[in-house]
């Protein structure tokens, strides 16, 4: 090779050192994002649905969803829900204020979204195991499940409760069939009896994946 084409060779691979070199530095310049934006490629950005938009709504710098799906479950989301908003007090001087921070009552845990007179009705069948069966919702009390916490002590600190429309459902065909009432009845009667703070959702498992796009913590209570 001569040495007129040594030198050409030589400047093409310098230009693109420097060239790497360059885009390296706008990455750690933080430059990065205008790079990126050269590639056509967007984020994800979720959907949004006017069904979600309440969870948007609730003030909070920090913002944690519990789910539960049993009633052991239920029990135990109570504590971690007190757990969080008393230890971000303890710990980081924070105020309660500061979270957004919902309950999710789905699956079998849904009966402790309703209030006390749907419990004395129907407690019975919800906890089958229990004697002498519930005559009031056990949250509404507080007790060695729950860590002492009740759903209107929690409610008072700000905590909202999700409750499962779908279960709902199941529920009123359970509670219809052995008592001999219609669904729509007992539907319309369990939709009514929604416990302080709480809130009916389309499905529980849909609220927990929406709060996610909604940049909650997910925390699952068992």
């Amino acid at each position: 090779m001569q040495d007129d084409d040594k030198k050409t060779v030589g400047r093409r691979r310098l230009i693109s050192t420097m060239g790497v070199a360059a885009v390296a530095g706008l990455a750690a310049s933080g430059n990065a994002p205008a790079v990126q934006a050269q590639s056509g490629k967007p984020g994800f950005q979720p959907a949004r649905h006017a069904q979600d938009a309440w969870m948007n709504e609730i003030p909070g710098n920090h913002r944690v969803f519990i789910d539960s799906a049993t009633m052991p479950g239920g029990a135990n989301a109570m504590r971690y829900a007190n757990n969080i908003l008393f230890t971000h007090g303890e710990a980081y001087d924070g105020s309660e204020s500061d979270y957004a921070l919902i309950v999710c009552f789905r699956h079998t845990s849904t009966p402790y979204a309703y209030n006390d007179s749907i419990w004395a009705k129907y407690g019975g069948l919800f906890d089958r195991s229990a004697d002498p069966a519930p005559a009031s919702n056990p949250m509404n009390t507080a007790n060695r499940a729950n860590g002492e916490n009740t759903i209107a002590d929690l409610a008072s600190r700000g905590v909202r409760f999700a409750i499962c429309n779908k279960a709902t459902q199941s529920y009123s065909r359970m509670l219809a069939q052995a008592t001999g009432q219609s669904f729509d009845d007992v539907y319309e009667e369990l939709l009514a009896s929604a416990i302080v703070n709480g809130r009916f959702v389309p499905a529980g498992v849909l609220a927990a994946t929406r709060a996610q796009e909604y940049s909650y913590s997910l925390l699952y209570a068992e």
